[in-house]
């Protein structure tokens, strides 16, 4: 029999997704979908590429966003039923479906929660995550390919598409790069929390002398802009490569220079495409890419500049903030929160949303202070 506990549980889901909707405002939402559906219906509506994309993005998003709210209510009304039949029937599994229910639901109610506190400029965005190898020789470029595969396995739990936009694979293990897209909503403000430089300590298996070794990998995050119109780059100040598509090994995946490279020479900044067909479409989105890391790199001066001036000097940037131990007791530590996991496999397989949900409130506690 569902025992008090039980009841008083339901009742506490129930109250804090009214408040999540109340925070979300559904019916702003709703009125955003019914003005956006109106424009996107519009004859001439595709006069306009640039207009129209950012339209049907996001009215995809908004569509997105209130369809997720709507199905954790439908969930919740649901198990009220489900409730109230194990009751009548004093039927147990109806009674254990019920328990596991409300224990899926407090999780995913949870997320939703942790997911209010995206409030930033564009923590409503989806993300575009880059991966670096950094320190450690093959150890670091392994490392490096354990982390695209964490956020790929992350992304498919949640079933959001992922799109590889380049990979730059290493000679011996692994890879030196990779850049990928989250197109969904909150993807940028969810996976922001994960910028920073990830340390993994392990018995290296690129050795003979089976000595610890300690290898890092970076990883950035920036958000998917429609467009970015504040960034005006000079024909003059970007040097263009083209190259061959290769996947590992080097091997050719395709028969044409399509892959581009873009490097920003005032800053250094360097964006690589190879996914598209044709090297117009790649040079197009690493243009997005490199307008959008030349505007968040114009603000995040213009803040350090205003700390400097207000007397407070903070060297953040770059700073380690996870480590991965694989080796003595078995440990994923984020050393801004404090949240540990002891079983290092489940994470790498992406299970992230305890770190990730720790880091949000983190940042939002920092922001707040």
């Amino acid at each position: 029999m569902l025992d008090q506990d039980f009841t008083q549980a339901l009742q506490g889901l129930r109250a804090t997704f009214n408040d999540i909707r109340t925070v979300v405002d559904v019916d702003a939402l709703e009125a955003d979908i019914a003005r956006l559906s109106e424009e996107a219906g519009a004859p001439d509506l595709w006069d306009d590429v640039d207009r129209a994309q950012k339209v049907t993005s996001a009215l995809s998003h908004r569509q997105a966003e209130l369809k997720r709210i709507s199905e954790v209510g439908q969930r919740i009304d649901d198990l009220d039923v489900l409730v109230e039949l194990a009751s009548e029937m004093d039927d147990a599994d109806a009674e254990e479906e019920a328990r596991q229910e409300l224990a899926s639901l407090a999780e995913v109610v949870g997320q939703l929660e942790v997911q209010t506190l995206l409030d930033g400029e564009y923590d409503a965005r989806g993300a575009v995550v880059t991966i670096r190898s950094g320190a450690g020789g093959d150890d670091a470029t392994d490392f490096a390919e354990m982390l695209m595969r964490m956020y790929l396995r992350w992304a498919e739990r949640h079933k959001y598409p992922v799109k590889v936009m380049d990979t730059s694979y290493a000679e011996g293990a692994g890879i030196k790069s990779a850049t990928f897209e989250v197109d969904v909503p909150y993807a940028y403000g969810t996976l922001s929390v994960e910028a920073g430089t990830h340390r993994l300590a392990r018995i290296s298996p690129f050795g003979s002398a089976d000595k610890r070794q300690t290898s890092f990998a970076a990883v950035e995050v920036i958000p998917v802009m429609e467009e970015a119109v504040e960034v005006d780059i000079p024909e003059n100040d970007i040097r263009v490569d083209v190259f061959r598509s290769s996947g590992p090994g080097g091997q050719s995946v395709n028969t044409t220079d399509s892959a581009v490279r873009l490097t920003h020479l005032p800053t250094g900044l360097v964006v690589s495409m190879q996914n598209e067909k044709s090297q117009i479409q790649n040079r197009a989105a690493a243009m997005r890419v490199l307008q959008t890391r030349l505007l968040l790199l114009k603000r995040e001066e213009e803040a350090a500049k205003k700390k400097e001036l207000a007397g407070v000097i903070t060297a953040s940037w770059g700073d380690q903030m996870r480590s991965y131990f694989l080796y003595g007791q078995q440990l994923v530590k984020d050393l801004r929160t404090g949240y540990e996991v002891g079983n290092p496999a489940t994470v790498f397989d992406g299970d992230l949303d305890g770190l990730i949900a720790a880091g949000i409130k983190w940042r939002k506690r920092k922001d707040d202070d």
